[in-house]
């Protein structure tokens, strides 16, 4: 009997294939410009922050390219090591807020780039660094990882979330709600394996989205926001559960785990 052999598994294909049935759906350009001001607030001071960018080698850098940059959580605190900071992001609110940052900080070598993963990197810059921090929600991931590439002229870094899911298996429990999960950051190593990319893999760690729960209004929207919509039984299920367990251990910091993967060129 003839076996499956590793470089005979398109692991693109099979991101693809569970990409589309996962329950939890990519987020729209408006999605985010809603999501920015509340995101601005809180992201700046997260413990991933730091432990991202401990793992980044800076060492004969001037340049990074920071693609899914959002409010600038990281290219601000990189902004005093480097000599240019490229920032793309898709949604104009996030660099809006980034820009003002930027001026509050009196920091003058950031460029915004309003893009996405999905438009023609031709007139992207290329930087030393390239990085994608939790931005690597997409549709085919070999393309993503082929225009990080292309654009890194030494390295590049990437986070994606462990697990497949962006909520806990104790509140689909409580939802009695079944989910597809997304695909997992497996996907990626095996991905670039198939490139010729032999990657590195870290790991580091965010606080948890109980740390922003101030009321039960929060927690639904924060579960709402994950998965999308929600039946009433669902939301009854939030209700009894929020009251019963959430409520009391808003002061608890429970942790997400990100895988950091990272390749020199």
């Amino acid at each position: 009997m003839n076996s499956l052999k590793l470089e005979e598994i398109d692991f693109n294909e099979l991101y693809i294939r569970q990409k589309k049935d996962s329950t939890f759906k990519i987020k729209s350009q408006f999605e985010w410009d809603k999501k920015a001001i509340s995101m601005n607030k809180k992201v700046h001071s997260s413990m991933y922050n730091d432990d991202f960018l401990q793992i980044i080698n800076l060492n004969s850098c001037e340049s990074i390219l920071d693609v899914g940059c959002g409010v600038g959580n990281l290219s601000l605190k990189l902004a005093s090591k480097l000599k240019n900071i490229y920032c793309l992001d898709y949604s104009n609110k996030m660099l809006e807020i980034l820009e003002q940052n930027a001026i509050n900080k009196k920091l003058y070598n950031i460029k915004t780039i309003n893009n996405s993963w999905y438009d023609d990197w031709k007139d992207i810059p290329k930087a030393d660094i390239v990085i994608a921090s939790r931005s690597m929600e997409v549709t085919n991931m070999k393309e993503a990882l082929v225009k990080l590439d292309d654009k890194a002229l030494k390295r590049v870094y990437l986070s994606y979330k462990v697990g497949g899911s962006f909520l806990s298996n104790e509140i689909l429990v409580a939802m009695k709600k079944e989910i597809t999960k997304k695909p997992d950051y497996i996907y990626i190593v095996n991905i670039l394996y198939s490139m010729g990319i032999n990657a590195s893999v870290n790991f580091v760690r965010s606080e948890g989205r109980n740390t922003i729960y101030t009321c039960l209004e929060d927690f639904i929207q924060s579960v709402k926001w994950s998965i999308g919509e929600i039946s009433e039984e669902e939301h009854n299920r939030l209700v009894v559960y929020y009251n019963k367990i959430v409520k009391d251990k808003i002061n608890h910091i429970e942790y997400v785990k990100w895988a950091v993967i990272s390749w020199e060129k």
